[in-house]
């Protein structure tokens, strides 16, 4: 037991499926005196903690048992680190035995796994043990409060209505081409460009959603994923209006239209974590044929408006003017198309083909079909 002068520091523990990590807030450690057993952790050693330069320690009785043998710590400037090797590989619902849960122990959740962190051999609570990483917050941190309750409600509307948006636009494209055939590709933007207009407008909010981590994902990809698309449609299809009645804008929307078809259904069940393993599937797989297609529409799209920018001379600078800077948006075109277009692809193509990997395993192709 602790003498009756040992205080009680900050610790904050996170885990994957075979390790609990343990994080105690010390400065200036001295005399550590860190005792591993099969169920017991015995912690005391004088440092600057919450309250000044004091004795600080404590004793946990552990949830399971661990490995003391392959269990580690380490002395740092700023705090102590624990590495604790589970007995068996599982999730914890809480790190001690004990239902009731100390004011000085608490979840690190930043260092919880999410799909988007995930290595390829890594697995996701939240896809292991559904609900079991809400259910920590909501003890953690006194949920569900009526605000997590509206952020997923957000996220639900949200989602439904880019769902939505895009059924509207495949089903008047659809409509359009089964009544009047190849002879409807002229007005596709003239009868969608409006909704597709409002939808990837409100895009742009995702970026927002992973800035304030109403969502987990990668607020660069977020960027790169909403503004590349925003580029060819606000800029390179509002822009230009003799672009607007080409063939390829007809087949352009209906490839955005088919992969957010699928994209946003998976999300909106995400939001409640529901998963059907059909909508799963479809997310990590439809863009196999769907993404190389897009970029392909998009680069015609590139190719064609080239001659009327040059033409036009809009989002162009030239000099003389009082900046003294020339800008010649053609130019910056020709440069995407030739030195970027293909690595672009790549790099899309090569980071879904890991999420695929990551979600699906590497033959769920096979089990899928076989």
């Amino acid at each position: 037991k602790m003498g009756e002068n040992t205080l009680s520091p900050f610790v904050y523990w996170a885990q994957t499926d075979s390790t609990v990590t343990l994080r105690i807030e010390l400065r200036n450690v001295q005399a550590p005196n860190v005792n591993l057993q099969e169920q017991n952790l015995i912690f005391s050693a004088v440092g600057h903690g919450a309250q000044g330069e004091k004795k600080y320690g404590f004793n946990l009785r552990l949830f399971r048992t661990i490995d003391p043998e392959k269990s580690r710590y380490r002395i740092l400037d700023r705090y102590v680190e624990l590495s604790l090797t589970k007995a068996q590989v599982e999730f914890w619902p809480r790190l001690i035995e004990d239902t009731k849960k100390p004011a000085w122990l608490k979840i690190d959740f930043d260092k919880w796994i999410h799909e988007e962190d995930l290595s390829d051999e890594a697995r996701d609570i939240v896809d292991d043990y559904p609900g079991l990483y809400e259910q920590m917050q909501a003890e953690e941190l006194g949920w569900p409060t009526k605000r997590e309750s509206l952020k997923k409600v957000y996220l639900f509307l949200y989602n439904l209505w880019q769902f939505v948006g895009f059924i509207y636009v495949i089903s008047v494209m659809s409509t359009r081409y089964l009544r009047d055939g190849p002879e409807s590709m002229e007005g596709t933007y003239e009868a969608v460009g409006w909704m597709m207009h409002l939808c990837l407008m409100t895009q742009f909010l995702e970026v927002l959603h992973s800035l304030t981590g109403y969502t987990k994902g990668s607020v660069f990809e977020a960027i790169v994923q909403v503004g590349g698309r925003g580029i060819i449609f606000f800029c390179l299809i509002e822009g230009e209006e003799r672009m607007q009645t080409k063939p390829v804008i007809f087949y352009l929307f209906l490839v955005w239209s088919l992969i957010e078809l699928v994209r946003y259904p998976y999300y909106l069940l995400r939001v409640y974590d529901v998963e059907l393993s059909f909508i799963t599937w479809l997310r990590y797989t439809i863009w196999i044929p769907l993404y190389p297609l897009g970029f392909i529409f998009e680069g015609v799209v590139i190719l064609r408006d080239i001659p009327y920018f040059d033409e036009t001379g809009k989002y162009s600078v030239a000099l003389p003017n009082k900046w003294n800077f020339a800008f010649h948006f053609p130019t910056l075109l020709r440069c995407y198309l030739l030195f970027f277009f293909f690595p672009a692809m790549y790099k899309m193509m090569n980071h879904m083909y890991h999420q695929r990997i990551k979600k699906l395993g590497p033959t769920s192709w096979k089990k899928k079909f076989a």
